[in-house]
């Protein structure tokens, strides 16, 4: 009878470690689809990454921790890397990459290496400028599925050197583009750099078009400047879908230390400038149809968002409602689209 009892314990204890670990288990795919913001603490020593943020490559042991459900609770290591380049040399606190390491008690490492996009100084305003980037990931959300998710986070910023709190704003994380392509059923285009007229077109002109809508001109196909590459899986013969990301130098965004290429002769990032190549006036009107059936759903994704100040949120919507007015006039478009249109 014992050693049935003793085989019964263990099965008990088998089964009750499956399911705790069952319940922790961390969905990669599900967490950049909460909308919801959660808190997070990450513990390093700041002001030696700030002091240091210059040196490339140099790397920040920190520790991640959130409490992401009511079942899975995170405490682990972490390390960082200083990325980016305007923003490094600019901002107070860069932008970092996080890289997740496999352990044999951690929750987070299916998200290997990750970008974390942080308020460039610590003050509202610049939490603003946030806000209005992390919204331009979401407006590309909702007119293609080839698009970064994002998932805000309220970070507290602690100091190993005294465990105190640094400071406290909010930040977002970015998709991998590796979890991206999948979802997709693509993989990342690693084959070298292509011209914009190599991807594929529908995919392209919808870029062309969003950026222009946004007032971006700081990305480039060719030069891999804020444009990644995905290729459908199982066709190696099919044009890679281009994808875009990083938005603070948009007029949308407007930051205090964005300037307009000096090549294209604007006074300011607000001026926009299509960087797309010629399409017909049928190519157009498909791809501002998909525009326009989103109109509503962007507009009230600005005006719902609760973290805007309206004035804000007056800002956007009235800058969008000038590109919605320009691409109703066949006129303006053939001037803007066609004529306008690089050539080269």
């Amino acid at each position: 009878m014992k050693p049935f009892l003793a085989t019964l314990l263990v099965y008990f204890f088998l089964n009750n470690q499956l399911a705790f670990c069952q319940s922790k288990v961390f969905d990669k795919g599900q967490f950049f689809k909460e909308e919801t913001t959660f808190d997070a603490t990450i513990e390093t020593y700041w002001s030696k990454l700030i002091n240091q943020k210059s040196k490339p490559g140099k790397i920040f042991p920190a520790r991640f921790k959130a409490k992401l459900s009511d079942s899975i609770t995170v405490d682990e290591p972490v390390s960082m890397v200083v990325r980016g380049h305007s923003r490094r040399a600019y901002c107070y606190l860069p932008p970092v990459k996080l890289t997740f390491t496999k352990t044999g008690t951690s929750i987070m490492h299916p998200l290997k290496s990750i970008k974390l996009v942080n308020a460039c100084k610590p003050n509202s305003a610049y939490e603003q400028y946030l806000y209005k980037e992390f919204l331009c990931y979401k407006i590309f959300n909702l007119l293609t599925d080839k698009s970064y998710r994002v998932r805000l986070l309220n970070i507290d910023y602690k100091d190993s050197s005294n465990n105190k709190s640094a400071f406290i704003e909010k930040a977002f994380l970015t998709e991998d583009i590796k979890d991206l392509a999948k979802r997709n059923k693509c993989i990342e285009w690693t084959a070298g750099n292509l011209y914009n007229e190599a991807t594929n077109r529908k995919q392209m002109t919808l870029v062309q078009v969003f950026e222009y809508m946004i007032g971006n001109t700081d990305w480039s196909v060719p030069a891999n400047h804020n444009i990644k590459l995905i290729q459908l899986k199982e066709d190696s013969l099919s044009k890679p879908f281009a994808v875009p990301y990083d938005f603070d130098y948009s007029g949308l965004v407007s930051t205090d230390y964005a300037v307009p290429d000096v090549s294209l002769n604007t006074e300011s990032v607000e001026e926009r400038v299509y960087r797309g190549f010629p399409r017909t006036m049928e190519e157009l009107n498909e791809t501002f149809e998909i525009f326009t059936k989103q109109k509503e759903n962007i507009y009230t994704l600005i005006n719902n968002y609760q973290l805007l100040i309206p004035k804000t949120k007056k800002y956007m919507i009235d800058y969008l409602e000038s590109f919605y007015a320009q691409i109703k006039k066949p006129a303006t478009v053939q001037l803007i689209f066609i004529d306008g249109a690089r050539k080269n």
